[in-house]
């Protein structure tokens, strides 16, 4: 068994040196973006394209769970103003823009949860300085060459809320606006046949 199988099956039976739930009192009283030297699970960052390298860290971001609800206004409740708002977008990807925003001049190349608790999720972000030279040199960091990946959802995490992580049979209601089109699609042909 490898090294990297032997710290996945660590991490699943939750026998690692030091508990996660341990470290998650000193988390609570970090920032909420945070950046690391390491990462906390090593298996899982180099599998998303983690590298050791220059111009490659790690940020480590915290949010808050809940069923992302606005405050109600203020007086008499219209039927359009209700204070529910159901988001599509998942926690990870709200943590891989959060991190986007607060490195700007910096590319975001993947994420993965770490942990929660009762109020928080916690994920760390993959992000690489495409300014760095050694990145723009690298083949590997090419997709990190144009701006604003994670808000045209190209990460694993943008994937899948686009409904484009499987592909082919039985995948084709899966995403939104194929689904629009063959169902306009269809109507045209029906139109034919009668």
């Amino acid at each position: 068994m490898g090294i990297y199988q032997q710290l996945r099956k660590n991490w699943q039976d939750g026998s690692t040196p030091e508990s996660i739930h341990a470290q998650l009192v000193q988390w609570r009283k970090q920032p909420s973006t945070l950046r690391l030297e390491r990462p906390t699970r090593l298996d899982r960052a180099r599998a998303l394209g983690y590298r050791a390298i220059p111009g490659v860290f790690i940020v480590r971001e915290r949010i808050l769970r809940g069923g992302h609800q606005r405050t109600r206004p203020m007086g008499r409740r219209s039927k359009t103003k209700t204070s529910r708002m159901n988001l599509v977008k998942n926690y990870q990807l709200l943590c891989e823009e959060r991190v986007a925003r607060t490195y700007h001049n910096c590319e975001i190349v993947n994420s993965y949860y770490v942990a929660q608790d009762g109020q928080h999720y916690w994920y760390e972000v993959i992000v690489a300085d495409r300014s760095h030279p050694q990145i723009a040199s690298d083949p590997r960091y090419a997709m990190t060459t144009r701006q604003g990946r994670v808000f045209r959802g190209l990460t694993s995490a943008g994937l899948k809320i686009r409904g484009l992580m499987h592909k082919g049979t039985g995948a084709e209601k899966a995403r939104g606006m194929d689904n629009v089109k063959n169902r306009s699609r269809g109507a045209k042909y029906a139109k034919r046949r009668i």
